[in-house]
């Protein structure tokens, strides 16, 4: 049994892992959306849970409720599709083991660079597979489209830069600004930027879609 998402060549990948676009989006963003309203009414979640409150101020128990939400994700993940996906499985970790440092030694920093380790794995992994000849964006948009190599080594280069963007970015804002401002940034900021970077992308995802060559051959004829 692969524990693990297909190959995106594997044939079985689609008929197998197939989960809808609304409920995936869900499962990506809603431990996001904990977080940020944990830790915007964490006082108050501490006073109606008391258990909550042993986990230190607002910024520790968005952190313990984040860690609960990605690992609930990931088990929903497994009873949908029983693969789990490449890419959220490594964030995953990563949360819950800097979140685990972070209420062990009650420090914020930890969480904090959580977004900047991830980001710059998988800026270095996409990056690093082009160089041994791999485009291994295939993993996240092959069920979304379909390119010709040229097309998905352009994207996973292009892809590879974002996540390294997106590092430093993390590093700009929480070394500079409020707990606060991190947080919010973090929930609202990233996303808004990162689906302007995909959409940018639409003209060279269009240029290299072999369903529009396809189209083109079949008018052609």
């Amino acid at each position: 049994m692969n524990i693990l998402e297909r190959d995106p060549s594997d044939p079985q990948k689609q008929k197998k892992e197939g989960i809808s676009p609304p409920l995936k989006l869900v499962l990506e963003l809603g431990p996001l959306l904990v977080f940020f309203f944990a830790n915007a009414r964490g006082e108050w979640l501490a006073q109606k849970f008391p258990a909550l409150a042993e986990l230190g101020g607002p910024i520790f128990v968005a952190t313990g409720l984040f860690m609960a939400a990605t690992a609930l994700a990931l088990i929903a993940s497994w009873l949908l599709t029983r693969t789990l996906p490449i890419m959220p499985l490594v964030s995953g970790v990563v949360v819950l083991i800097f979140g685990a440092l972070t209420l062990y030694l009650q420090d914020d920093v930890f969480i904090k660079m959580k977004p900047t380790i991830v980001n710059t794995l998988f800026g270095g992994v996409l990056l690093g597979g082009l160089f041994f000849g791999k485009s291994l964006l295939g993993y996240v948009f092959d069920s979304a489209f379909s390119l010709d190599a040229e097309g998905w080594r352009k994207l996973t280069f292009r892809w590879g830069l974002f996540f390294l963007f997106l590092a430093l970015v993390n590093e700009v804002v929480w070394r500079n600004f409020s707990t606060d401002a991190w947080v919010t940034f973090k929930v609202w900021g990233i996303m808004p930027i990162t689906l302007l970077f995909t959409f940018s992308q639409m003209p060279l995802i269009m240029r290299h879609s072999l369903e529009e060559k396809t189209k083109e051959e079949q008018a052609s004829k």
